[in-house]
């Protein structure tokens, strides 16, 4: 779904274009069951061997038109190092295909029909929310895949996206997270059976200090739902100020903190403090996404802890911790591995 050939972006829109693009090149606590609803409110690698085995070929990334300003965008794929590939390459497609058309590809309509090419039900795209905004093209760039649960046989992905979308002669820079549930067929085979956009609500004016500062920041990075969920007012500002604290040790990539996120921890009905605006997940540290083997241990052990100190009750990740100040302030499971989790109590 990636143009490979469009044109640079227009000096105008140049920060937020390149930001996207930067975000593409250099490439949650647990979420809810699969029965639950999402809140409302990449390192980019190889492809895993022999995904056709399991899931289609993506659907061709279509080429905006030449007067068009889109930023160029790739693919997101998988690497080896993922617990399930499959299920994060299937997810990632989906929204891939339903968040980008070029000239005479917008409505639901033809998003049912590029969903259908995927060999998914057609319905889903009646689920894209935000994807599908009203516009004559559209391009869009996979930041990051997370696990929202990840279990035997039924999975959440949160696809973290930019989206650029062109009206007229102007282009417009968004996106949003897309929680897909997904469940597993047969043997590795994975089929989505539900979206679930993030959906941020309006901009809280005029925004506090704290608000303004995370906004602010250098050395924190914030995804388009992400970014809402601060401007909307309902992410607690202990989160804020842990953030901002983190960033001056730490470059942070965030991934989700409230929207798109699923309500409940996965395959529980036990609250997620995500959807409460109590948590944020981390992907990438000083440049080195989470899930990669190559990333040091010791800075992903160095940022829990940091994390714990500032006062998180509730930290995740792909290493298991001893210590803390409570017997289970440390956790980690199947679906933190390729993200930290820093939740609060208030």
């Amino acid at each position: 779904m990636r143009p490979t050939n469009a044109p640079p972006p227009h000096p105008v829109a140049r920060r937020a274009l390149l930001l996207g693009a930067t975000a593409a090149l250099t490439a949650t606590a647990g979420c809810s069951d699969t029965t639950t609803g999402s809140t409302t409110g990449t390192t980019t690698g190889t492809t895993p061997a022999d995904p056709a085995k399991s899931t289609p070929a993506a659907t061709p990334t279509p080429t905006p038109s030449a007067t068009a300003t889109f930023p160029r965008t790739t693919p997101w794929r998988p690497t080896s190092a993922e617990n399930e590939p499959k299920a994060k390459l299937r997810a990632v497609q989906l929204v891939e295909a339903l968040g980008a058309w070029r000239s005479g590809g917008s409505g639901k309509a033809a998003a049912r029909t590029r969903v259908t090419a995927l060999h998914l039900p057609a319905a889903l795209a009646d689920q894209a929310g935000a994807l599908l905004p009203a516009a004559d093209e559209a391009v869009v760039q996979v930041v990051d895949a997370q696990y929202g649960g990840l279990l035997t046989d039924t999975a959440s992905v949160l696809v973290v996206c930019r989206q650029w979308t062109r009206r007229g002669s102007t282009v417009t820079a968004g996106g949003t997270t897309v929680d897909v549930r997904l469940r597993r067929t047969s043997g590795s085979v994975w089929t989505v059976t539900a979206l679930h956009p993030a959906d941020p609500g309006p901009a809280r004016k005029p925004e506090a200090k704290d608000v303004r500062e995370v906004l602010a920041a250098s050395r924190l990075t914030l995804p388009p739902a992400a970014e809402a969920d601060v401007r909307s007012g309902r992410v607690h500002a202990t989160v804020l100020d842990t953030m901002l604290g983190l960033a001056r040790t730490y470059r942070v990539g965030i991934s989700v903190i409230r929207s798109g996120h699923p309500l409940d921890v996965f395959g529980t009905t036990r609250p997620s403090d995500h959807p409460q605006g109590r948590a944020f997940d981390v992907w990438r540290i000083d440049g080195h996404p989470v899930v990669d083997p190559d990333t040091p241990r010791t800075l992903i052990e160095g940022f829990m802890r940091a994390a714990a100190a500032a006062g998180s009750y509730n930290v995740g990740g792909p290493i298991h911790l001893s210590g803390g100040t409570t017997p289970n302030q440390f956790f980690s499971d199947a679906t933190h591995h390729d993200h930290v989790h820093v939740g609060f109590r208030t």
